[in-house]
């Protein structure tokens, strides 16, 4: 199959949404990561999402909505809040768990009585849906398993050949995937951090972490939300996370030194690292270590790193989601500064 690289101009959009109309997938931007679609109400279609990036098929896929008229059609009956955190957080990175409408095939839930829902702010994203008319299965446009792509150039290097478009909206301004939450009256469970952080949700209901969130699950449990069981936004290399105050990771990792170390550290600490090491935003800067980390994680490889030591973010505010992610890059391989497993 030959894939083609398109700007995100109203004729490609147009394209895009026929395609998706005849029941073809098609790598889109969001906000938060490039996502490959598919019609969520063809079993079909959806299927083919699932070949492209052979994910595994219990990982449940998240809805993309353009207007709140469609959560109607797609849910059963859902809660005031969920109402209240659309109006605050929609169009945005947030997702909604909430009960499915009959509508939804199994293929887009895995078979969970419950389905995600997001509207996404990026305005390609939306004038796709519009101009399909279609609720639209997405989750991240790369091949299961590696950093999600936030640049159309990364959705093309994961999936040239297994699909037939992609359209190219720039690089993603939020940089990982949705805040995850399910949603029932007086009540939110965060099930995976992003954009929105428990501090801005905690202004409408009590938060609930899922244990999931920081811990590794049961490989056998059922799970509500992508992201949660899989290693997931791993590099080829070995990910280890340093959990120590920067004057330890220095030494920590300089007294490592051997062909293929690599450390991921703040704007400007690379002076003091006596490896190649790679920028993942500034230190006091949450947004920014989003915003670059995927593509960080996506240069290790590029360079032939083999293992690469990062250095452990702050863990509130979108710092929890960029932790969250790394810890799945990681594979949950977090050491203090004298290499003990955290």
């Amino acid at each position: 199959m030959e894939t083609q690289l398109l700007p995100a101009s109203p004729e490609n959009i147009a394209l895009a949404a026929a395609l998706l109309q005849r029941g073809e997938v098609v790598g889109l931007p969001t906000e938060t990561v490039y996502g490959l679609a598919a019609d969520a109400l063809n079993p079909q279609a959806v299927r083919k999402i699932f070949a492209a990036k052979g994910r595994p098929q219990d990982n449940p896929l998240i809805v993309h909505i353009c207007d709140l008229s469609m959560l109607k059609t797609l849910t059963c009956e859902p809660p005031k809040l969920a109402y209240q955190l659309a109006e605050a957080f929609w169009p945005g990175p947030m997702t909604m768990v909430l009960p499915k409408a009959d509508c939804l095939p199994d293929e887009v839930t895995a078979s969970l009585p419950t389905v995600g829902i997001r509207f996404p702010a990026h305005p390609a994203a939306q004038a796709v849906i519009r101009e399909s008319g279609l609720p639209l299965a997405a989750p991240s446009a790369n091949l299961s398993g590696s950093p999600s792509p936030t640049k159309a150039s990364h959705v093309y290097n994961d999936l040239q050949g297994k699909i037939p478009l992609i359209l190219d909206g720039g690089e993603c301004s939020v940089g990982l995937e949705s805040t995850v939450v399910a949603v029932r009256e007086g009540a939110i469970r965060l099930l995976r951090p992003g954009g929105i952080t428990v501090e801005q949700l905690s202004a409408f209901a009590p938060v609930e972490i899922d244990n999931g969130v920081l811990h590794q699950m049961d490989p056998t449990a059922k799970v509500a939300s992508p992201g949660m069981k899989y290693k997931h936004y791993s590099p080829k290399a070995d990910v280890v996370i340093v959990d120590a105050g920067f004057p330890d990771f220095v030494s920590f990792v300089n007294s490592r030194r051997a062909d293929g170390v690599y450390a991921m550290a703040f704007d400007g600490e690379e002076t003091m690292l006596k490896v190649p090491t790679l920028s993942f935003g500034a230190a006091g800067d949450l947004s920014s270590q989003a915003k670059v980390l995927f593509d960080s994680l996506r240069r290790c490889d590029e360079l032939g790193a083999k293992t690469v030591y990062v250095r452990s973010p702050q863990k509130n505010g979108i710092g929890l989601a960029v932790y969250n992610r790394l810890l799945r890059a990681a594979g949950f391989t977090v050491v203090d500064k004298d290499g003990n497993p955290i």
